[in-house]
């Protein structure tokens, strides 16, 4: 961590925007990266400089976007089938079924949900592109989330003290919070349509 904070400090803005781009367009292809990580951080650092809270997320939705929408294309193209056979690490057979199976019920809502779950998140765009999503929703609906948690993001980083290590503490705890809120979201929606499956049955 502290490798990565002296990096960015030591970069000119135009750089260290840069890097936000980067790291958050590489998160949706390489998902251990730690990009939260790397966007927290520089947002640190830009925030005791010359940056903005709305330069930073800026940043970091145009490389998250972007990335997001080109593994969604590579979804699309080449199909649920290929994406299981050529990566199975990351869409292991059961998972990928049941995430696609609520895509296919729930629609955009799951999209948006899933897009919080950590371990999840990335695999998203890719199974939204294979089920068929249109892109302009699929667009819309990954902006909603992405926005939002790395809005969060910038905002504590920006309110941060000196003190990067209790940044990324409440950045940890956060994504805690917001994943824990997105399972029971998930397992909601989920006894709420088995529910109603059991109330069409004869």
């Amino acid at each position: 961590m502290t490798d990565i904070l002296a990096w960015l400090s030591s970069l000119p803005d135009p750089l260290l925007y840069g890097a936000l781009v980067l790291a958050a367009f590489a998160e949706n292809v390489f998902p251990p990266l730690p990009a939260d990580t790397v966007i927290a951080l520089g947002a640190f650092v830009a925030a005791r400089g010359n940056g903005s809270v709305i330069g930073v997320w800026t940043a970091t939705m145009i490389g998250n976007i972007g990335g997001a929408m080109m593994m969604y294309g590579l979804g699309h193209r080449f199909g649920l089938p290929w994406l299981t056979h050529r990566f199975p690490s990351l869409f292991p057979a059961g998972v990928t079924e049941r995430i696609a199976e609520r895509f296919k019920t729930q629609g955009l809502f799951a999209v948006i949900v899933s897009r919080f779950l950590p371990g999840v998140r990335a695999v998203v765009p890719p199974l939204a592109g294979a089920m068929g999503i249109g892109a302009l929703r699929a667009l819309i609906s990954m902006s909603v989330a992405s926005g939002a948690w790395y809005g969060l993001v910038c905002v504590l980083a920006f309110r941060a003290g000196a003190n990067a290590d209790v940044l990324l503490a409440q950045v940890a705890g956060q994504q805690r919070t917001v994943g824990l809120v997105a399972v029971a979201i998930v397992v909601a929606a989920v006894c709420v349509f088995w529910w109603r499956r059991q109330r069409k049955q004869p």
